[in-house]
């Protein structure tokens, strides 16, 4: 069971009414499908290294027309922010794991502010109150009041409000089971419940009285009381009633009650009136930035959020470091004689296996990036080929970084081959090596939601592609079937092994 209340309009603006028949389910299928819409899911995925002002500046270079003035998008920031009362923390940080940043209230209040950027005709919400305190949750659907009396539509369900909450609705939707039980001005509802036979209690909260009318929860909890055979004094569900009815039988007769009011009528007159609503409006043209324009917001916000993060790369340059003066230490001078060439052998396997081992450590981080990803592009905001290219040149400098730093330490403890040539192809062997276990890791944290199963599947495929390598054993002797064909030819470290 669901219950829906929905934020919805002043005097001066539509809202969609509920629907039964399927001409009904038509108009309003083609009335949401014309007017621009925006959706807010009821988790806050944001990169906690960037601030409230940031977040909202990218977003908007993101998605608002390209005809807009740098002045007048950060204008609409300005703006966007004063509406949702996030003045106090417009420059705090989100928060992520080392950095303390904005409440769950502040948090909801900016996943609700990124969405009205575009100025969207229908927000849809999905529990905009969850996990959040009284106070929080009050100060959220009132900010979303605001919005839906400034002609928009707002569209948000919401389990459980309190009577401060549950008063700031203009309209009610109470669903239970898929079926509509009553749809229409929110403090009529209490009365539709009276005039039906189930009038709630003076001391009540409104919301908890429709609730264990039509919650088939109750009905399973008192057959688990009854079993027990213990005696407790139940709350009943109508005022001075003693009815024996189950809370099935109770949305039954509501369900009937509704369909033959003259709210459901007038329901679904609306929504007819709607499929005339395209001839008197002009849908808009306005185009969003190119494809360039939207690479370059997000390879400097990827850059931005890889500098300020500290365990993203800055912690995993310190281990890359620490791992080359170990390995350097290890196989100190080891020389190029013809006697070091099994000694040599073993310190490609070492250095290669351990370069494609510390790439997993930046599991953590692609995963924020990827459900960052996953909301934006389920909102339109931009394509996966733009997403994949800005965080590879967004981690370029640091791989470099990387492979420059450990190959220079690794190029002169050991003793390589002297001369110019021989330390640029050591230090771009481990550029590319690196860059491709970076990209495996992005792409397992991609098909593997789980951050554990995803850490697992990447161990599993460094072995995978560490083994065919020709450190363990001849590629001549591998067995033809799977070792050979295809892996020993699709293994970027046999690659990199075979041309050190």
């Amino acid at each position: 069971m669901e219950v829906s209340l929905l934020n919805l309009k002043n005097e001066n603006s539509k809202f969609v009414r509920a629907c039964h028949g399927q001409n009904d389910r038509w108009y309003l299928m083609c009335f949401l499908a014309y007017f621009p819409k925006s959706y807010a899911t009821q988790e806050d995925v944001f990169l906690g290294t960037l601030t409230v002002r940031e977040t909202l500046t990218y977003s908007a270079q993101l998605r608002l027309p390209n005809t807009l003035t740098k002045k007048e998008m950060d204008n609409i920031v300005e703006d966007t922010i004063h509406k949702m009362g996030l003045q106090d923390c417009a420059d705090r940080v989100i928060g992520n794991w080392h950095l303390r940043g904005i409440s769950g209230g502040e948090k909801r209040r900016l996943s609700v502010g990124v969405e009205i950027l575009t100025q969207p005709h229908v927000l849809f919400l999905d529990e905009p109150t969850s996990g959040l305190d009284s106070a929080s949750a009050f100060f959220v659907i009132q900010v979303l009041r605001n919005i839906a009396h400034d002609e928009r539509i707002v569209v948000c369900s919401i389990h459980h409000p309190s009577s401060d909450v549950f008063n700031l609705f203009d309209d009610l939707y109470l669903l239970s089971g898929g079926e509509t039980v009553y749809f229409g001005d929110a403090q009529h509802a209490v009365k539709f419940f009276a005039d039906a036979g189930f009038p709630c209690p003076t001391r009540r909260n409104p919301p908890d009285h429709f609730l264990g009318c039509i919650n088939s929860d109750f009905d399973k909890i008192i057959a688990i009381l009854t079993q027990t055979r213990k005696h407790f004094e139940m709350m009943p569900l109508s005022s001075g009633s003693s009815t024996n009815l189950t809370t099935t039988e109770i949305k039954a007769r509501l369900v009937e009650r509704y369909k033959a009011s003259d709210d459901a009528r007038n329901a679904r007159k609306k929504i007819q009136e709607f499929a005339l609503i395209e001839e008197n409006c002009s849908k808009s043209n306005t185009s969003k930035p190119g494809w360039l324009e939207q690479l370059r917001t997000l390879t400097r916000r990827s850059s931005l959020n890889i500098c300020r993060d500290i365990g993203y790369y800055w912690l995993r340059i310190v281990f890359y470091i620490l791992v080359s003066l170990s390995a350097g230490s290890f196989f100190f001078n080891m020389g190029t004689s013809n006697s070091a060439i099994l000694l040599r052998g073993k310190f490609n396997g070492f250095i290669y296996g351990l370069m494609i081992v510390l790439s997993i450590g930046g599991l953590p981080f692609f995963t924020e990036e990827i459900k960052v990803f996953r909301r934006e592009r389920f909102g339109g905001h931009y394509g996966e080929a733009v997403f994949v290219l800005s965080n590879f040149l967004s981690s370029l400098p640091f791989v470099a970084a990387i492979s420059i730093g450990s190959g220079t330490i690794l190029y002169y403890m050991v003793n390589l081959h002297r001369g110019l040539s021989h330390y640029c192809y050591l230090c771009i062997n481990l550029l590319c090596c690196i860059a491709v276990a970076e990209t495996c890791m992005l792409i397992v944290t991609v098909l593997v939601p789980n951050l554990l199963m995803a850490i697992g599947a990447s161990a599993g495929l460094a072995v995978l592609v560490m083994m065919p390598t020709g450190i363990f054993r001849r590629p001549l002797d591998l067995p033809r079937f799977f070792w050979y064909y295809p892996m020993y030819y699709i293994s970027y470290v046999a690659w990199a092994v075979e041309i050190n």
